[in-house]
């Protein structure tokens, strides 16, 4: 065989026993240490609990302020529509929508109290 250097001669030489030795138990410390700091992060991470627990309520607060400015501006343009009164009902209509609107906000934030009767109905409850 000749003596050219190949593309494999790269190669690192072997290591001696005590170099082996040395090296095994670096990396045993090194598994301990690792194994340690995945234990303490997974006894003070709490299982239970969500990873963003405000966002649903964020969209739920908003989607019903919007449901109620909506279903108020609709009801006031089709009264305008009927009856001919061109800005009156609009504007009635979506003022009181703005008003459900943030009150269906304030109750479901807890804020003002349930209606007795009406919000305590399972039915109800199932539906949100």
């Amino acid at each position: 065989m000749s003596n050219a250097k190949g593309p494999d001669d790269s190669r690192p030489v072997p290591s001696s026993g005590e170099e082996d030795t040395a090296l095994s138990r670096r990396l045993s410390d090194l598994d301990r240490q690792i194994g340690a700091s995945r234990s303490e992060r997974e006894r003070t991470k709490d299982p239970q609990e969500p990873g963003r627990p405000g966002y649903g309520m964020a969209l739920r607060l908003g989607a019903d302020f919007v449901a109620g400015v909506v279903v108020g501006a609709a009801i006031g343009w089709v009264i305008d529509w009927l009856a001919g009164t061109s800005p009156w009902g609009l504007a009635v209509f979506l003022l009181l929508g703005f008003a459900a609107g943030v009150l269906s906000v304030m109750r479901s934030a807890g804020l003002v109290a349930k209606r007795p009767g009406i919000d305590d109905d399972p039915v109800i409850r199932r539906m949100d």
